[in-house]
């Protein structure tokens, strides 16, 4: 079975280039531009794994993943946050609400396809 992936951006450029970049990956791609948009399409198809950015409209990526860690259905899918904003105190949030990991735009593609790849197979391993 294929691996679901969401990407949630609301910057329709990133969007586009990270759907192109997870595809060409082998993976079954879904796309929000808002944090409700992301949540709602976490419950309908359950993707393994979600790239979510901070600061969106509706609902940040903060707030997306304190959801998502409450809600019993989604609770275990992995959290990739992708975000502007790197300083130290953001990066903490992040992880304090539950990301998994936190990459910093601009990343490299080939950084964030690696990140992908190893966030899978860990989680895999503690399933």
């Amino acid at each position: 079975m294929t691996t679901r992936i969401l990407i949630a951006d609301d910057e329709p450029n990133i969007l586009i280039s990270l759907e192109y970049l997870m595809k060409r990956q082998g993976y079954e791609v879904f796309v929000a531009r808002d944090g409700q948009e992301a949540l709602d399409l976490l419950r309908a198809h359950l993707p393994r794994l979600v790239l979510l950015d901070v600061m969106m409209p509706r609902k940040s990526g903060f707030e997306v993943c304190q959801e998502l860690r409450a809600d019993e259905a989604i609770k275990d899918t992995l959290v990739l946050m992708l975000t502007a904003k790197g300083r130290d105190t953001d990066v903490a949030k992040g992880l304090g609400v539950g990301a998994d990991a936190y990459m910093t735009k601009p990343f490299s593609t080939k950084e964030l396809v690696q990140k992908v790849a190893d966030l899978l197979a860990a989680g895999r391993a503690a399933a």
